[in-house]
């Protein structure tokens, strides 16, 4: 680990990059997924519209995105931040709004009765239940676009992916096992965070469910 003891600015500075990538795009994907959840869950014909349009975008091969972006927004951060937002958006969707749908309707007719308006059910009622699929949506998403953004860095944006490529252009396998590693510790660890946020959550839930 030769190189590693000398660069550990530049793996400490890869990995801040990684972060940021995944953080805002995930944080840019949470909030669209969030209203189009709450606008299409209720609608089946609108919903499934937003599916298969994010499907879509999920369907496309990363690098393919990305270059695809190229022309209009060059290469650097900014198309990697559009590219891995559209790629977390059905994700994201789909286990939003599968929270929504999971509300059981005597509960919702219950809220009715007791003259809840539409915006004080989303927010004490529907939000609070949906939130176990929620955090299992943004545990999906976030693992996977760790990943992805790895190929962020063909296109000049930085992260882990960038010492991977180095070292694969360099063949230079001490650089290719610490992008890699360190990716994949990441991931296992934001994973793990997610999982005990999850768990969490569902005692909370069940503990209120009880009340």
């Amino acid at each position: 680990m030769r190189w590693a003891t000398r660069h550990w600015d530049d793996i400490l500075r890869a990995l801040l990059e990684h972060l940021m990538l995944v953080g805002v795009s995930l944080s840019c994907a949470f909030v669209i997924a969030m209203v189009l959840s709450i606008w299409s869950a209720r609608r089946p014909k609108v919903y499934a519209l937003v599916l298969l349009v994010t499907g879509m975008l999920f369907s496309i091969p990363s690098l393919a995105l990305f270059a695809l972006m190229i022309p209009w927004l060059g290469i650097g951060v900014l198309p990697a931040i559009v590219g891995l937002t559209a790629y977390a958006l059905m994700v994201l969707v789909r286990n939003i709004a599968t929270g929504f749908h999971a509300v059981p309707p005597e509960i919702i007719e219950a809220a009715h009765g007791m003259g809840f308006g539409y915006w004080r059910q989303l927010w004490e009622i529907e939000l609070p239940l949906a939130r176990p699929f929620i955090i299992a949506g943004l545990r999906i998403a976030s693992t996977t676009l760790i990943g992805i953004a790895t190929v962020a860095a063909y296109i000049n944006a930085g992260g882990l992916g960038s010492i991977i490529f180095a070292g694969l252009d360099q063949r230079y396998p001490e650089k290719i096992l610490i992008g890699g590693g360190l990716t994949a510790l990441l991931a296992i660890s934001v994973d793990l965070l997610f999982l005990w946020l999850q768990r969490r959550i569902a005692r909370k839930t069940a503990r209120e469910a009880q009340a």
